[in-house]
């Protein structure tokens, strides 16, 4: 396939700098013991990555039904919608680990809180060098993982038990890479998987009801899928910051169309709205006379189309000087979920060169952003080691 074989020629022009940029930021950032931003010419990579690697949440006010102690595996059916999924790592380096952790393990919790792990999923490593990624459907009645004994993904249905194991072939743990990305459709009809670093192994889009799958060039974040699955979305903001858009996925005798941007300047993406049109993002903003980043003031939309900035809302309601900020799914057609952590600035050179503890954990909240207004309410708060591996329904942002 020619459009393939160009798409991946192009990325392969400038993925050196991205993808060891990439995993270098991750592998050190799971190996410190706090968020760090780096400098140098990817300074704004590592302001998307700072404050990341593999999220470790708790919630911050437990109650009976989310006390840890009363942790299960997940049952074979009757399990409730979710509300967000987590992975631990049990050696915080202040505080309590969650009792009965499983290092590298994800749990998930319902939208009345119950809490299960998911003994069936690829365990996260430390290390960064294998990755685990997991994706719940808009409505949270659906899973997606890296089956671990079947050695490919899976998409779970909560409420019934019924499983559906990706069509075609198996995964191998290697193709995992470094950095995973999952995208689960709002029916969990199809699953995208994409990841980093691209080398030559496409991502894939599988059709889980027709035993189908689609291969398209690897290496963006999917940040958006169209309902019959014909058209993604990817965003990228390693080196530089771009969207890309394939289409005619699945439409017979007729080639994929590929077609990439660059943005000007240095942005997070959201998911993709419900409108399948609308990029909602944050801007990565240098701190003067240190070599950190941090969030921009203003919730910014750009053009799938063209790149361009079409306009700028200052957010209320949410401190973004005194945050991080990465945009995940929407609550609704004008309402996107912001997720924020207090900003800290430390020292590019403050590194441990031979860590043995995880981060600790930090507070969390969640807020939904009025994307017409800028107004911000709280959502709820959760304590967490990081970013990145902190999953909530939907459409996932740029992590």
């Amino acid at each position: 396939m020619t459009w393939l074989r160009d798409a991946l020629d192009d990325m392969a022009d400038d993925a050196p700098q991205v993808d060891l940029t990439e995993r270098t930021i991750r592998t050190r950032e799971r190996r410190r013991r706090r968020a760090t931003p780096l400098v140098a010419a990817a300074a704004v990579i590592a302001a998307a990555l700072a404050a990341t690697a593999a999220v470790r949440l708790l919630p911050a006010e437990p109650h009976a039904a989310t006390d840890p102690k009363a942790v299960s595996d997940l049952p074979a059916r009757g399990v409730g919608p979710l509300s967000h999924a987590y992975m631990t790592f049990c050696r915080p380096e202040s505080g309590q680990a969650p009792s009965g952790c499983v290092n590298g393990g994800w749990r998930v919790v319902t939208q009345d809180g119950r809490t299960y792990r998911v003994a069936q999923a690829l365990r996260g490593t430390q290390s960064g060098l294998v990755d685990s990624p997991l994706a719940i459907s808009q409505d949270g009645s659906k899973i997606a993982y890296y089956d671990v004994g079947a050695r490919t993904f899976a998409v779970r249905d909560l409420a019934s038990g019924s499983v559906l194991m990706a069509p075609w072939a198996r995964v191998p743990k290697a193709q995992l890479g470094s950095i995973a990305h999952l995208l689960l459709s709002d029916d969990g009809r199809f699953l995208a998987f994409t990841k980093r670093p691209p080398l030559k192994d496409p991502a894939r889009l599988f059709d889980m009801r027709e035993g189908r799958v689609q291969l398209f060039p690897n290496g963006g974040n999917p940040i958006g899928l169209s309902p019959d699955g014909d058209t993604i979305t990817l965003a990228e903001y390693a080196g530089k910051t771009r969207l890309r858009t394939l289409t005619r996925l699945w439409q017979p005798a007729k080639a994929v169309n590929v077609k990439t941007v660059d943005v000007t300047g240095h942005y997070l993406a959201g998911g993709l709205a419900p409108d399948g049109k609308t990029v909602a993002a944050v801007e990565s903003v240098g701190v003067p006379g240190t070599g950190c980043f941090r969030s921009g003031g203003d919730l910014v939309q750009l053009d799938r189309e063209t790149g361009k900035v079409v306009r700028r809302v200052p957010i209320r309601g949410l401190s973004m000087t005194g945050n991080f900020v990465y945009l995940r799914s929407w609550t609704g057609p004008q309402e996107i979920t912001a997720l924020a952590r207090p900003f800290v600035c430390k020292d590019s050179g403050d590194y441990d060169p031979a860590p043995t503890l995880d981060p600790p954990y930090v507070p969390f909240t969640a807020y939904a952003v009025n994307v017409k207004t800028g107004q911000a309410r709280k959502l709820a708060t959760y304590r967490a080691q990081d970013f990145f591996a902190l999953v909530l329904p939907g459409n996932p942002g740029t992590l």
